[in-house]
């Protein structure tokens, strides 16, 4: 097992049509208006930036986002990662209702170097950050969903 590679999927459901979503997830540089532990994304160009992660644990994640997928009609938002992560990460949307189901999956080898030496010991604690990162987002953009 390669302990410094990291599998996340997450399921938010949202109270919104998928096109609000949609809206809002592709707007990346966004994310911090709704997104505590998203810090900043500066763009570099149309389809990149640099984007800074701080959650739970006294450590920011630094990496450049560049887009490989954007496709509305199939709901579908997708970018590769270089930096201190190094990998992919995809939305994909699905109405459920009157709302949307968002299914965030990630996969990411991590190259910070503090986390590659605590990749056995911290990796329980590592996931958790992860996930209340996740949590935090959910909640965040149901409630500026909400508001629009």
């Amino acid at each position: 097992m390669d302990w410094t590679r990291y599998c996340f999927r997450s399921l938010w459901a949202l109270p919104a049509p998928i096109a609000a979503v949609y809206l809002a997830l592709e707007r990346a540089e966004d994310y911090p208006r709704w997104w505590p532990q998203v810090r900043s994304v500066t763009p570099i160009d149309d389809a990149s930036g640099v984007v800074r992660i701080r959650a739970t644990l006294p450590y920011t994640l630094t990496f450049t986002a560049r887009e490989v997928r954007r496709d509305p009609h199939a709901g579908v938002l997708e970018i590769v990662m270089s930096g201190d992560l190094e990998g992919w990460a995809r939305w994909t949307l699905e109405a459920r209702g009157e709302g949307t189901l968002a299914r965030y999956e990630q996969v990411v080898d991590v190259n910070k170097p503090l986390l590659r030496m605590l990749a056995v010991p911290g990796r329980p604690v590592f996931r958790l950050n992860h996930r209340l990162m996740m949590r935090a987002g959910r909640r965040g953009l149901a409630r500026a969903l909400r508001t629009v």
